[in-house]
């Protein structure tokens, strides 16, 4: 009898956890829910961070800065709050990713800027109405990764095994998913990244099934097939 009332006890304990846990998590989306977004305000931030990461989030200096247009606004959010926690350690966003520079309620206006930008890989056609100032615009928001060495097919393999499933078909990411694309990053910086997740200087979830045991020849097999996806 004893054991049944215990038993009772740490159900009813359970379930009270459970409740409040899910309440908690109800709050927070709602909280998250009630930020208001402004685009003009994020358009406003970036040209802070067009300083490195180029004014249509383009990235550069070869892929020292990553590439932000595009990219999933959640995924966004979530690094920032990593630079600024530490969490995601990163000497050149230490002056920015602060409570003083970028309050918390700001985060949301510059992620959801960056990632409505569109880039096109390639230039269009022009007709002859086409103003030269019309083209500089455009061209500006061309961006297209080179072809780097490597076995194209051992990286597309090994790409479907180990990374479809979060980063979708072609590295183009997937629609609603909060794990960024892969096609169009700079191969450097992607490289980079591997690395930091190989030697846990970077959280990844799978980092000791994917990246600890892997060779260099795989991971420039993946970037050679990578750097294709975006043609």
């Amino acid at each position: 009898m004893f054991k049944q009332f215990i038993s009772l006890i740490f159900l009813v304990f359970l379930l009270t956890m459970s409740v409040c846990f899910a309440e908690q998590e109800t709050e927070q989306e709602s909280a998250d829910a009630a930020v208001e977004i402004d685009l003009d305000l994020g358009e406003e931030i970036n040209e802070v961070c067009a300083g490195c990461h180029g004014e249509f989030g383009q990235g550069g200096k070869a892929g020292e800065y990553p590439r932000l247009a595009g990219l999933p606004a959640q995924y966004i959010i979530q690094q920032v709050k990593n630079f600024k926690s530490e969490k995601r350690k990163n000497m050149p966003m230490r002056p920015y990713a602060n409570d003083r520079e970028l309050p918390d309620e700001d985060i949301p206006s510059i992620a959801a800027y960056l990632s409505q930008i569109k880039l096109t890989s390639k230039m269009p056609e022009f007709d002859e109405n086409t103003s030269a100032y019309e083209k500089l615009l455009i061209a500006k928001k061309v961006f297209n990764i080179a072809r780097v060495e490597g076995d194209v097919e051992l990286g597309k393999e090994l790409y479907v095994d180990d990374c479809k499933l979060c980063h979708g078909k072609n590295g183009k990411g997937k629609e609603g998913s909060e794990t960024p694309p892969l096609s169009g990053q700079y191969t450097e910086y992607m490289t980079r990244q591997i690395k930091h997740f190989a030697t846990g200087e970077r959280w990844h979830e799978y980092a000791e099934d994917l990246f600890e045991e892997m060779e260099p020849e795989e991971i420039q097999a993946i970037m050679a097939y990578l750097s294709t996806t975006d043609d």
